[in-house]
């Protein structure tokens, strides 16, 4: 399997929204129906995303089998953890809205590694129920770091990062 990477494009969006819509339905399906919840990410956050060009899609033979927003600068919701701490404080990517349109075919890894590559310091975080997430972020040699709250609901996440 060969993917490339790339930043997503208007034309892409159908497939995108299509990708999120079965990545929500999975996190459902497998015990977490609270992460993404009334259609999120909507076209909306897609569309900010796109504008902001921070959204990258995985493609094999074409055909767009992953997206991930990528951004390099601070994420105002990892100003504050708790129950642990930051590795570090050098400037870091982060990872957001990481969903596969395949299951079973590393693409969440390959996203991932591509994420890393570009800064050498990336975090992400992910709810406590998202178990999936959680495994491919461990054995990516992502390190679990503590405790974080977004700030536009309070809702908490486990952050994780990777140096």
């Amino acid at each position: 399997m060969t993917l490339e990477f790339r930043h997503a494009r208007e034309s892409d969006l159908p497939r995108i929204l299509e990708i999120y819509s079965g990545a929500r339905a999975f996190m459902a399906e497998s015990g977490n129906p609270d992460q993404w919840t009334n259609g999120y990410p909507d076209e909306t956050a897609v569309r900010e995303d796109l504008r902001k060009q921070q959204l990258f899609v995985c493609s094999e033979q074409g055909c767009v089998v992953g997206v991930f927003c990528y951004f390099h600068g601070e994420e105002p919701d990892y100003r504050e953890i708790f129950e642990g701490s930051w590795p570090n404080d050098r400037p870091y990517g982060v990872v957001h809205r990481i969903a596969c349109g395949i299951r079973g075919k590393g693409i969440a890894s390959a996203c991932l590694d591509f994420a890393f590559r570009l800064c050498g310091n990336l975090r992400i975080d992910t709810h406590r129920n998202n178990v999936p997430m959680q495994r491919t972020l461990e054995k990516n040699g992502f390190r679990r770091c503590g405790i974080i709250y977004l700030r536009k609901n309070g809702d908490q996440r486990i952050a994780y990062q990777k140096i």
